[in-house]
């Protein structure tokens, strides 16, 4: 699933990468940067956290010359005062935006990077930000948004509440290295990743990575536990009653008595004969009609006539 992020198969919307000071997740959106740049993808940053320079740097040479940079990285709270129209983290809009893309884009959709959102949050209302995102994620003018957010310098509703809007949720996590990965080495780190898809359905998936020099990303599988070898495949289904403190099962003894037993509200074939058999001298209906009896063979329902 982490593959077919970074290759834009998933679907596009609103995708957060949640990362922390273990495990930082910066290379990872490099990654899905890198690769729409490849695939000539028109790509817009809004940096916050590092400057284009240290941005730019491992992104493929040739790709990076169409990447749009827009700089909230020099002046993000806009205290030196340089001119009108620079990106800060304290005009962080659906408008705003909008006309930053608009003075450099093509006429394809844009995919657009925010590194990182946790600029934005830590200096704007949270309710603020998510109406901003959830424009921008309705608007036919991006194809994608890939936002990095630092989940450890925020309270755990405001990170809910972005997540919340997200078609495709990326939590990296360090790995402990204590269980290693089944048939590999070692790898950097873990993706936990959640997506929703539009009929409604959730897909979640654990996988092991690495992000090498190139920013091109190795899957090697899921993480197992610590001390635990992956099991062998079991030809037979396993016995849900095989650990259980009562016995379940019956001897043969118990079985044949238990096949013998004749149920009382059951009909054997027995009792059906016998039931149906005609019996010497049973019972007959005898009826004699009197003079009171007005029976028409003609119309024997006249009576109900009204």
């Amino acid at each position: 699933m982490l593959l077919e992020i970074i290759d834009g198969t998933e679907g596009g919307g609103l995708v957060v990468i949640k990362d922390s000071v273990n495990c930082p997740g910066r290379r990872l959106l490099k990654s899905c940067v890198n690769a729409a740049l490849r695939r000539k993808e028109s790509v817009h940053v809004l940096g916050f956290d590092v400057s284009e320079e240290e941005l730019r740097a491992g992104l493929d040479g040739e790709a990076a010359k169409s990447l749009v940079f827009h700089n909230g990285y020099t002046d993000p709270l806009c205290w030196t005062g340089m001119g009108t129209g620079q990106l800060t983290a304290l005009h962080f809009s659906a408008q705003e935006i909008r006309a930053q893309i608009s003075q450099s884009r093509g006429p394809e959709p844009v995919t657009l990077a925010v590194d990182s959102l946790s600029w934005v949050l830590r200096h704007n209302p949270t309710a603020s930000v998510c109406q901003s995102l959830q424009e921008l994620r309705r608007d036919g003018l991006l194809k994608r948004i890939l936002v990095l957010l630092h989940s450890d310098l925020h309270q755990h509703g405001m990170v809910d509440s972005v997540c919340h809007l997200a078609s495709t949720v990326v939590t990296v996590v360090p790995f402990s290295g204590l269980g290693g990965v089944v048939g590999e080495a070692a790898p950097q780190g873990i993706a936990m990743t959640t997506q929703h898809i539009k009929s409604g359905k959730v897909l979640q998936e654990e996988e092991c990575f690495t992000v090498g020099q190139d920013l091109s990303v190795q899957v090697y599988g899921r993480p197992s536990q610590p001390g635990l070898t992956e099991p062998e495949p079991e030809d037979s289904q396993a016995d849900p009653a095989s650990n259980l403190t009562f016995n379940l099962r019956l001897s043969e003894h118990e079985r044949q008595a238990k096949d013998n037993l004749a149920l009382p509200f059951a009909f054997s074939q027995e009792k059906k004969s016998a039931l149906l058999r005609p019996r010497a001298g049973g019972g007959q209906i005898l009826y004699e009609p009197d003079a009171a009896d007005d029976f028409d063979q003609e119309d024997p329902d006249d009576d109900l006539d009204v």
